[in-house]
């Protein structure tokens, strides 16, 4: 249960993005990627605790808006986000967020806070969270193909958790692989810039798709894919957005986070329903295998999950206090008496 005293009651913290970049800067950038794949590690350990559904979406043409909620039986969590590809050609963020905590026992909000700078902080804690599990042991290059928004945090994060020393970037944009190779600059990386994927891919144990066209697209088709590799896709994540050949799904053993979401939104969509695929809670918790063998092609189908933003949140109510990284906000009525809403706001015209 989250305590709160009546002082508390009627102020809400908000963790603005700006000051959101000033915790990740008192934390420090790989700490902060360390510390929320420990968190997302710990509360998928207890999935069963959770109430679980896949998020609620409303689909456009131009994009989708979603609602991502869960709860532990003493935490109320929820995310807004949405997927606009198109937004890029107009100068704006594909994705943007924002997410709440709330206390069960008394329904209050204890944190509001932006999660556009969060989504791609946790989103890649995840990646390396479940690389650390799922990729051959002592890998430590990786293909980012796709140099977007959350190319440098997959590569950092890899850096922080896995011990990865070399990423090769490749973008169809090359100004996008240019931006991500100038902005890991001096992070303690090998850095090598690629004319193609094939290219990205030579000496990659880790091979990571990240990609923004809303379409069914084949990034990797199966030639591409050797054995003993760990795929970590991401950038299918809707309904109708895939970026790997089927041919692919069929050779690799592949882990989800929550299947009746991903079963809609990830590669899996391609697949016959009943497709076996391994939840990574069972993994991280030790009652399923995760890699077995050099030779095994593991498959991360990753389209995100309010579990996670859960943790995120969580760890950022747990980080800020102390710092003075927040607002107050007035979001919540509190007259003094209960029952006198209406007498509170005849007061408030005096």
């Amino acid at each position: 249960m989250i305590n709160l005293s009546p002082s508390d009651k009627a102020l809400v913290p908000f963790v603005s993005v700006d000051n959101m970049m000033k915790l990740i800067h008192h934390v420090g950038l790989e700490p902060m990627l360390k510390g929320l794949a420990d968190y997302i590690e710990a509360d998928f350990k207890r999935w069963e605790l959770f109430d679980k559904t896949p998020r609620v979406a409303s689909h456009s043409s131009e994009g989708v808006i979603e609602l991502m909620p869960t709860s532990d039986g003493e935490v109320y969590g929820f995310k807004y986000v949405n997927g606009h590809p198109k937004n890029t050609s107009e100068g704006l963020q594909t994705v943007t967020a924002f997410g709440l905590l709330a206390d069960v026992y008394t329904g209050y909000p204890v944190l509001l806070s932006e999660m556009t700078m969060l989504t791609a902080m946790r989103t890649a804690a995840t990646s390396g969270l479940v690389a650390k599990y799922l990729a051959p042991k002592g890998a430590d290059t990786m293909a980012m193909i796709g140099n977007g928004a959350q190319s440098e945090f997959q590569s950092m994060s890899m850096k922080a958790i896995c011990g990865l020393k070399t990423v090769r970037l490749y973008d169809t944009d090359k100004a996008a692989t240019q931006k991500a190779a100038r902005n890991l600059a001096g992070m303690g990386l090998n850095v090598v810039a690629c004319s193609s994927a094939e290219e990205s891919m030579e000496g990659a144990q880790i091979i990571t798709t990240c990609t923004a066209d809303k379409q069914y697209a084949t990034i990797l088709s199966d030639n591409m894919v050797g054995p003993g590799v760990h795929i970590n896709a991401i950038g299918g994540d809707c309904p109708g957005k895939t970026e790997l050949a089927p041919a692919i799904l069929h050779r690799s053993d592949i882990f989800v986070e929550y299947p009746e979401q991903t079963r809609i939104e990830g590669e899996i969509q391609q697949l016959d329903a009943h497709h076996p695929v391994t939840e990574l809670w069972q993994v991280m918790s030790g009652t399923a295998k995760g890699r077995t063998s050099d030779k095994q092609i593991t498959l991360f189908d990753s389209v995100g999950f309010a579990i996670e933003d859960f943790s995120a949140l969580r760890y950022v109510r747990d980080q800020i206090a102390g710092t003075g990284l927040f607002f107050e906000l007035d979001l919540l009525a509190d007259p003094d008496d209960p029952r006198d809403l209406f007498g509170m706001l005849g007061r408030a015209a005096g």
